[in-house]
């Protein structure tokens, strides 16, 4: 039905309504007057279709869509005689032929939605500004010493070193892993072959899951795909579960756990970046009674502020609420047998849901969570994103195993004593040069950058003339303004290679005119003041208080650090 015709009728049903509350009360125009303004709007294809041709005034628009706005302004005058209205309204419906008929295009009104032109225009968009993704093809190396290198194929192909991989620590290379994964393939195959429920459950899946718990010191463990089907579909499936639920949610949280929060459609309040106090002030609005989840990161992904892990339990627990820890950034990474920032921390009994993954500093792919037996059970048995997809094959699962060992071993306390080392040292490189580095006490080094086209830029160039692949980070990963580069060099990065890459970052710095600001944060930061509070946060494991040395009595940083 004709847009213009649709406007027309909704014009004329307010002209009819005025003139005859004022003229002509005794003779209500049987297609307008009982109608609301609204109703006329909404439904008026259908009147149109119905009674349009028993009007005097619509039907010759009907007739003849060209010469509309002509017949109303000069009506047949056989016409205005059936109709008394029609005499009183001419001037108006002339008045509306000329404001509210709006030209058609020439294409049929029946035409298809163009989807293609739809998303033409929705690409269009992000490549107006610059946050459209263009994949870098690299094929990482894995034999014997080629870690962390690679080729890349984007513009032709070339050598070169991954600074950017959260493959943290190079296990997906690891000798020990590669076997195991070799032998998983002869013996059972390269596929599950269903759902946990339907033959995909072997005694891989159970013995991983055992060996989860026990890392976290929990009483159960369950798998899925990957940790965002993890985070989204625990915590969907809990807040949807427990009665009158209400979620607190860290402001900076991965895009799984806001998935599932949003779609469990609970009452959600949104706390500040690792702010307790924030948490508590929110907390208290709620009775202590009501079911409540507190939702947040240790390690976060692209910022690398570490959260005040035992304050933030503390308050949530005084409140009546859950913990749900995301550690994905920390798994492998911290703690004595690589348990991540709660085990690192002692506090693993605070953390009631804890989730992770096993394709970051454990090399493979998937994701878990461990908590009580109770809990797994639940999600296990209602979660629609653990049931209803095919289970991690065997090859991904004695990797991972193997992974895990080898991490909670003497072999992985030495990996992750080398990692800190050569992310202290360039991430102190970096900053002796002005690079604009945001500081925070965790393996993640961000650069700051604050443009995309230029984020996007610099990235570029490293690959292209110097063989450095980092990553631009652009949104919707950080908001806009934020954008960043971010390096993760691992225990497999030599100084020379970190040297190289500082070197060469400044030249492309330079070429480009961007400013060497130096450090990203206040100048009341605890970590620039406080040094050695900074390297007690930066720890992979804790320290005794006789291992931190401060030759000032009574050292407040030394207190403050214990």
């Amino acid at each position: 039905m004709s847009l213009g015709l649709t406007k027309q009728l909704t014009r004329l049903h307010q002209v009819s309504h005025y003139q005859l509350t004022k003229h002509f009360t005794t003779m209500p125009c049987p297609f307008l007057t009982k109608l609301t303004t609204a109703y006329v709007r909404n439904y008026a294809p259908t009147l149109l279709k119905m009674y349009g041709s028993q009007c005097p005034v619509m039907s010759q628009s009907m007739s003849s869509m060209a010469s509309a706005s002509k017949e109303l302004e000069e009506p047949d005058n056989s016409v205005t005689k059936k109709c008394p209205f029609l005499n009183e309204v001419t001037d108006m419906v002339k008045e509306a032929s000329q404001e509210d008929i709006i030209e058609l295009d020439s294409k049929p009104v029946n035409d298809v939605f163009q989807y293609d032109k739809f998303f033409h225009q929705q690409i269009l968009k992000k490549k107006k500004d610059h946050s459209y993704r263009i994949f870098k093809k690299v094929n990482r190396l894995a034999g014997p010493g080629q870690f962390p290198k690679a080729v890349e194929y984007s513009w032709g192909e070339r050598p070169i070193t991954v600074w950017c991989s959260n493959d943290y620590l190079g296990m997906s290379c690891h000798p020990e892993v590669k076997n195991a994964v070799r032998t998983a393939l002869d013996q059972y195959g390269a596929g599950a072959g269903g759902t946990r429920n339907i033959s995909g459950n072997s005694i891989y899946h159970e013995k991983l899951e055992n060996t989860l718990a026990a890392l976290h010191q929990k009483e159960g463990a369950l798998l899925f795909t990957s940790c965002f089907v993890a985070n989204d579909s625990t915590l969907f499936t809990l807040a949807k579960a427990l009665p009158g639920c209400h979620i607190f949610s860290d402001e900076g949280n991965h895009a799984s756990m806001i998935q599932g929060i949003r779609n469990s459609k609970v009452p959600k309040h949104i706390f500040r970046h690792n702010d307790p106090e924030h948490l508590e002030e929110l907390l208290k609005a709620v009775d202590v009674n009501v079911p409540k989840i507190v939702a947040f990161e240790t390690v976060h992904s692209m910022t690398g502020a570490v959260c005040p892990l035992e304050e933030l339990c503390d308050i949530a627990h005084k409140y009546g609420a859950l913990t749900f820890v995301d550690e994905v950034h920390a798994v492998g990474l911290y703690g004595n047998h690589g348990a991540g920032i709660g085990e690192r921390d002692n506090q693993l009994h605070n953390m009631d849901i804890i989730s992770g993954t096993l394709g970051k500093a454990f090399g493979n792919v998937g994701g878990y969570i461990a908590g009580s037996a109770s809990l797994v059970d639940m999600i296990r048995s209602y979660a629609a994103g653990f049931i209803f997809t095919t289970s991690l094959p065997p090859t991904v699962l004695a990797g991972a195993v193997k992974a895990i060992e080898i991490l909670a071993s003497d072999e992985g306390r030495e990996l992750r004593t080398r990692h800190q080392e050569n992310v202290k040292y360039l991430r102190n490189t970096l900053l002796r040069h002005g690079f604009p580095v945001e500081h925070t006490p965790s393996h993640i080094i961000p650069i700051k950058i604050g443009n995309p086209q230029q984020c996007n830029q610099v990235s570029d160039m490293l690959i292209k003339q110097k063989g450095h692949y980092v990553q631009a980070i652009n949104y919707p990963t950080v908001a806009r303004g934020q954008e960043k580069l971010r390096l993760a060099p691992t225990p497999h990065h030599t100084k020379e290679l970190m040297d190289m890459l500082v070197s060469d970052l400044e030249e492309i710095w330079i070429k480009l005119g961007l400013s060497f600001t130096g450090l990203q944060c206040s100048k009341e930061c605890k970590f620039c003041n406080k040094s050695i509070l900074f390297d007690y946060f930066e720890e992979r494991t804790r320290k005794c208080s006789n291992e931190i040395i401060c030759n000032i009595p009574n050292c407040p940083q030394m207190v403050a650090a214990l």
